[in-house]
C-alpha cells in the first residue's frame, strides 16, 4: 500500500515524459509555464509547435514555389529537377527512424532544438550557392530533410502526452493544417520573393529568421518535461495505481529493446501496417503535385497559347501564387471537415476513420483525374477539380496520424510515426517526383521537341498519381476490418 502510495503521488505531481523518462528516471520537470494554469501551458505548448511545423511545411515548399527559376538557373532536366525533391525526402525518411528511436529514450524538447537549428542554418547557406555547384545545393535540400524528420517524428507524441483521445483529435487537426498552410505559404513565399527582388536566392533567407523564432519559443514556452495526461487520469483511481506502475515498468522496458524488436512489434500490427500504406499513396499523390503542378499548370498555359515561353531571367510565378492559395484553402477546410466528420460518426461506427479516409482517395483520385484531362482545353476547370482533388486528400491528415496514435501503444508511438514516415516516403513522395520526370523525358526523348510535348509528357506521367490514389483508398478499406481488434489491443 505505501509502494501505491508513493507511485500515485509521484503520478500527480510529477510531468513525466515517455522518452524523456527512459534516459533520466531520477529528474523531476522543469516547467517554463506555470504549473498553476496547465491548460494555458498545455495551449502555448500546441501554439509553438504548430508554428514549428508551419515553418517546416515552408520551407518544403520553397523549391517547388520557384522550381522554374531553380531548372534554368542550374541547367536540369526534368528527370534530375525530380530527383532534387527526392533526395530532401530520401534523407528525411532515412533519418526518421533514428529520431524515432532516440524520441522514446531522450529529451524530445533538446532533439527538437537541433532539428530545427539544422535546418534552418542549412537553408540559409544553400542560398548563396552558384551555378556551377548545384551538387552541393543536392546536399543541402537532404540536410533540410534530416532536420524536418526530427520535427515531424517528435511533435506529434508531445501532444498525445497533452491529451487525450477524444481532444487529441482536435489538436491534430490544428497541428496538421499547418501542412496544406505551410505548403501554400511556402509556394506564396518563394514566387513574393523571387518577383519583388528579381532573384529567387531571397526565398530561401526567409524561413532560417522564423526557424530562429521557432527555436527561442521552444526554449521559452515548452516545458523540459512533458506530463501524459492519460496517466495522471488512471493514477486518481485505485485501480489506476496499478496501472501506473505497469507503464512506469513499460519505460524502463523501453529503453533496453532494440529498435527491431519495436518494429517487429509494429509489423504485426493489421491496422497500422493497412493505414501506412494508404498513407504512403496520399505521400505519393501530394509529392508530386507538390513539386510538379505549378509547372505542369505553366506548360498548359503555354500549350493554349495564353502565356508566352519563358525566356528571360526571371519566369513568371503565378502559378505558385495561385496553387498555394488552393493549397491554403482546400487543405484548412479538408483537415476540418476530415476531424469533424471523425468526431460524429465515431459514435455510429467505430470504423469511422479508416472508412473516411478511403471514401476521400477514391473522390481525390477522380477530381485528379479530370484535372489532367482537361487541362489541354480549359484553364479554370483544371484549377477547380485541382482544389477538389487537394481538398479530399487533406481530409485525411489528422484522422491517419490519430488512427497510428490509437492503434500503437504510447511507449512505441515516436517509433510508429517514424516507421511510418519512412515507409510513406520510401514508396511514396521519394519517389514520385523523380518518376514523373523520368517518364516524361522517356516521352519527350521519342518525340519531335516542342511546346506541345513538353505539356503531353508531364500530363501522360501525371495520369499515374489518379491510379495511385484508388490503391491508397482500397488500403484504407482493408485498415477497416482490423481497426477494432487492434484499438483494444493496445487500450488492453
Amino acid at each position: 500500500e505505501e509502494g501505491d502510495t508513493g507511485l500515485l503521488l509521484q503520478a500527480l505531481l510529477e510531468g513525466q515524459n515517455y522518452g524523456a523518462a527512459a534516459a533520466d528516471r531520477t529528474q523531476c520537470p522543469s516547467v517554463s509555464v506555470s504549473r498553476n494554469n496547465p491548460a494555458k501551458r498545455d495551449c502555448l505548448v500546441v501554439a509553438v509547435l504548430c508554428f514549428g511545423n508551419l515553418v517546416n511545411f515552408i520551407d518544403w515548399s520553397i523549391v517547388p514555389g520557384v522550381l522554374l527559376d531553380i531548372q534554368k538557373y542550374f541547367g536540369l532536366s526534368d528527370g534530375k529537377t525530380g530527383l532534387l525533391q527526392t533526395v530532401f525526402t530520401l534523407c528525411y525518411m532515412l533519418a526518421a527512424p533514428i529520431f524515432g528511436y532516440l524520441g522514446d529514450r531522450y529529451n524530445r524538447k533538446i532533439i527538437l532544438g537541433a532539428g530545427i537549428f539544422l535546418w534552418s542554418g542549412v537553408t540559409l547557406g544553400s542560398s548563396f550557392i552558384t551555378e556551377s555547384h548545384y551538387r552541393i545545393f543536392f546536399l543541402s535540400r537532404g540536410l533540410v530533410g534530416i532536420g524536418s524528420a526530427c520535427y515531424s517524428t517528435i511533435a506529434p507524441t508531445i501532444i498525445a502526452d497533452l491529451f487525450e483521445e477524444g481532444k487529441r483529435t482536435t489538436v491534430l487537426s490544428l497541428f496538421y493544417s499547418s501542412i496544406p498552410v505551410g505548403s501554400g505559404c511556402g509556394y506564396i513565399l518563394a514566387a513574393g520573393m523571387a518577383k519583388s527582388t528579381g532573384d529567387w536566392h531571397w526565398a530561401f533567407r526567409v524561413t532560417p529568421c522564423m526557424g530562429g523564432l521557432e527555436l527561442l519559443l521552444l526554449i521559452l514556452l515548452v516545458p523540459h518535461r512533458i506530463q501524459r495526461k492519460t496517466a495522471a487520469h488512471r493514477a486518481l483511481s485505485i485501480s489506476g495505481m496499478v496501472q501506473r506502475a505497469d507503464e512506469k515498468l513499460d519505460v524502463q522496458k523501453t529503453a533496453k529493446t532494440t529498435w527491431c524488436q519495436d518494429v517487429g512489434s509494429l509489423v504485426k500490427n493489421c491496422s497500422f501496417v493497412c493505414s501506412s500504406l494508404g498513407q504512403t499513396a496520399m505521400a505519393f499523390v501530394t509529392g508530386a503535385l507538390g513539386v510538379w503542378m505549378p509547372l505542369f499548370l505553366y506548360r498548359a498555359q503555354v500549350f493554349q497559347g495564353i502565356v508566352p515561353p519563358c525566356l528571360q531571367d526571371s519566369c513568371n510565378s503565378s502559378n505558385s501564387l495561385i496553387f498555394g492559395s488552393i493549397t491554403i484553402g482546400t487543405g484548412i477546410l479538408g483537415i476540418i471537415a476530415g476531424a469533424e466528420a471523425a468526431r460524429r460518426l465515431r459514435k455510429k461506427n467505430n470504423k469511422a476513420d479508416p472508412l473516411i479516409c478511403a471514401t476521400s482517395m477514391f473522390i481525390s483520385s477522380l477530381c485528379l483525374y479530370i484535372a489532367l484531362m482537361v487541362a489541354q482545353t480549359n484553364i479554370l476547370s483544371t484549377f477547380i477539380f485541382i482544389a477538389f482533388g487537394e481538398l479530399f486528400l487533406s481530409v485525411n491528415w489528422a484522422v491517419v496520424t490519430d488512427i497510428l496514435l490509437y492503434v500503437v501503444k504510447p511507449r512505441r508511438q515516436s517509433t510508429a510515426i517514424a516507421l511510418q514516415i519512412l515507409v510513406s516516403h520510401l514508396l511514396g513522395d521519394a519517389g514520385s517526383p523523380f518518376l514523373i520526370g523520368v517518364i516524361s523525358n522517356a516521352i519527350q526523348a521519342r518525340n519531335i521537341p516542342s511546346l506541345q510535348w513538353s505539356f503531353w509528357s508531364i500530363q501522360y506521367s501525371f495520369v499515374i498519381c489518379a491510379f495511385v490514389g484508388i490503391f491508397g483508398g482500397g488500403f484504407f478499406l482493408l485498415t477497416s476490418f482490423y481497426i477494432e481488434e487492434d484499438r483494444k489491443e493496445a487500450q488492453r
